[in-house]
């Protein structure tokens, strides 16, 4: 059986190792357009501030790992252009040395990951304006990242975004975060977002929100950006306003997309055509909660579709359950969490909810150290069904986003998650757990 994967970092490495393990005489090529697979993309903001010492830290397997251990012909700078499907063959381009291929295929995966939005600004094209997805990305920032650099602005307040003000920050840059939107992380209820933004201020980020981005100017090298309220200085610039799934070679092909460009998928991965699947970023997301096609791309998600697909490919049949839309971020001394519907989601899908909001301890207040949880739930008015939980605080805060991950999951009523038996001791908790306490208001 002839694999072909294009795409060889999460989804499709998982994918590839699974392939491995079930098929034995497997032949499996992978086509990558980059020249490093299977890293870990969401650690490469700390590879910039130094927290973690190199790109090198990142990578799962090399790829070598992959040629001389595992058989699998894993190439690089290899551009796919277009998928034949009538002839199962793609078509594209060696960048390295502008020589077209074409290579046939009996199982075709698709997991080309998504693309830093960069929208067509004027002056966008200038030195010194960078986005991160890539270890390319990474290393270039960090050589850009000089002493002679003091201002450095973020243009967008989503994960990246807000994680790069922190790093930025660290290095002793002014930095200026600006939000298109009336709030910062719009993943969070706009109450929650005021707790990112206060702490944004306390550590010096000028943050200016509501206002868009028109232009940038300098000569040859960024030197200001001008928005729809100003035009501030700046001597770097990152751009972080989403990602967009890097699907474009398959127009023509007759594959159904959401109107984002994400390639439709099944339970197991397989997409509208005839032996080609899709996972990771690239593809859509079953979200549990929601009873929906979403698209929320997240490593852990690329790695477990990858892995599904594979599977499915090989002939093991294991279907992808969905997703309840988890995420956590640090940013300086907080840690932001959510899981499932915000509540600005849950009016928008015109769902009958109720919310519970508490400011707690994260542990006995008897016990030193004890921080502030703020912590919001959002629930189903008619049966009590968990929607969605939001927690920010400096520390516990993975503990309850997981313990609500897991009852979304399971579709737990707010009544069931009083009867959950969680860890306690005084330094870690208190008799009932806040989310507990919460739950039994309802």
């Amino acid at each position: 059986m002839k694999y072909v994967i294009i795409g060889g970092v999460a989804a499709g490495m998982s994918a590839a190792m699974e392939i491995t393990r079930t098929d034995e005489s497997a032949d499996i090529t992978v086509l990558e357009r980059g020249e490093d697979y299977s890293y870990g993309q969401c650690g490469l903001p700390y590879v910039i501030n130094g927290v973690v010492p190199s790109t090198e830290h990142v990578i799962a397997r090399t790829v070598e790992t992959f040629r001389e251990k595992y058989g699998i012909d894993a190439r690089i700078h290899t551009t796919v252009k277009h998928v034949d499907v009538e002839r199962q063959q793609v078509r594209g381009m060696d960048t390295e040395t502008k020589e077209p291929f074409h290579i046939t295929y009996d199982r075709l995966l698709i997991a080309t990951g998504a693309d830093p939005i960069v929208p067509d600004w004027k002056g966008v094209e200038l030195d010194g304006i960078h986005t991160l997805k890539t270890m390319p990305d990474t290393e270039s920032i960090k050589q850009d990242v000089t002493d002679d650099v003091r201002h450095v602005t973020v243009v967008g307040a989503g994960y990246v975004g807000l994680e790069m003000a922190e790093v930025f920050q660290s290095l002793g840059k002014k930095v200026t975060l600006i939000q298109r939107g009336d709030q910062l992380a719009k993943i969070f209820d706009a109450d929650m977002a005021e707790l990112i933004e206060k702490e944004a201020k306390d550590h010096g980020i000028n943050v200016l929100i509501g206002e868009e981005v028109e232009s940038f100017s300098g000569d040859k090298r960024v030197q200001a950006v001008t928005t729809d309220k100003g035009t501030y200085p700046t001597d770097l610039v990152l751009l972080s306003v989403g990602v967009r799934p890097s699907t474009k070679f398959l127009e023509g092909t007759g594959i159904h997309m959401n109107p984002q460009g994400a390639i439709h998928v099944n339970a197991y991965m397989k997409t509208s055509l005839p032996n080609i699947y899709a996972a990771g970023d690239c593809s859509t997301h079953y979200h549990i909660v929601k009873q929906l096609e979403d698209h929320i791309p997240l490593g852990t998600t690329s790695n477990k579709q990858g892995r599904i697909a594979g599977a499915n490919m090989a002939g093991n049949p294991l279907t992808f359950k969905g997703i309840v839309g988890t995420s956590i971020i640090k940013f300086f001394d907080l840690t932001l969490g959510r899981t499932g519907l915000t509540e600005k989601e849950a009016k928008r899908l015109k769902l009958p909810y109720a919310v519970e909001e508490t400011t707690a301890r994260d542990h006995a207040g008897y016990y030193p150290g004890s921080e502030k949880l703020h912590i919001k739930l959002v629930y189903h008015k008619k049966n009590n069904q968990l929607l969605g939980g939001q927690v920010i605080g400096k520390q516990s805060v993975d503990k309850r986003i997981d313990v609500l991950a897991t009852a979304l999951y399971n579709r737990m009523t707010m009544q069931q998650l009083t009867d959950l038996d969680l860890a306690y001791a005084p330094p870690y908790n208190g008799a009932w757990d806040p989310v507990q306490k919460m739950a039994r208001k309802v």
